[in-house]
């Protein structure tokens, strides 16, 4: 079972991630060790060609990781990103892009995680990232 849920996370983007609330990300499941996060498609997503862009990919990546690790580890707020990677695939088709998130493996310290994004009603993936995040020690 999760340790919080799509509406503690919400509240969590609404009220510790200004950045993330902006351009209107929404959790549409967490699950045990998993999440899926949307951002709604906008034009300011856009670089110059007419493609979404990468940083905007990597933001909605990172939430998602962040999501994924809280899912399993509880509201943990010093959970942070020591190491992200990602490839991007394919063009994101215009519309909303999807993040598909899972637990690798969760330790004490760390956890390693793997995100699929794509687009909204294709399969195909956009971008494929991994990471791994650090867990603070629990406090006696």
């Amino acid at each position: 079972m999760a340790k919080i849920t799509k509406t503690d996370f919400d509240h969590i983007i609404a009220t510790e991630l200004p950045w993330a609330k902006d351009i209107a990300m929404t959790t549409d499941v967490i699950g045990d060790g998993e999440a899926t996060l949307r951002l709604p498609f906008n034009d300011n997503m856009l670089r110059p060609g007419g493609t979404v862009s990468g940083p905007t990919m990597m933001a909605l990546a990172d939430a998602c990781m962040y999501a994924v690790v809280l899912s399993a580890i509880g509201k943990v707020k010093l959970a942070v990103t020591t190491n992200f990677n990602i490839n991007f695939m394919h063009r994101p088709a215009p519309g909303d892009l999807m993040a598909e998130g899972r637990i690798l493996k969760l330790g004490k310290r760390l956890c390693v995680m793997e995100v699929t994004l794509h687009s909204d009603g294709h399969d195909e993936p956009v971008a494929h990232a991994t990471g791994t995040y650090s867990i603070p020690p629990r406090e006696i």
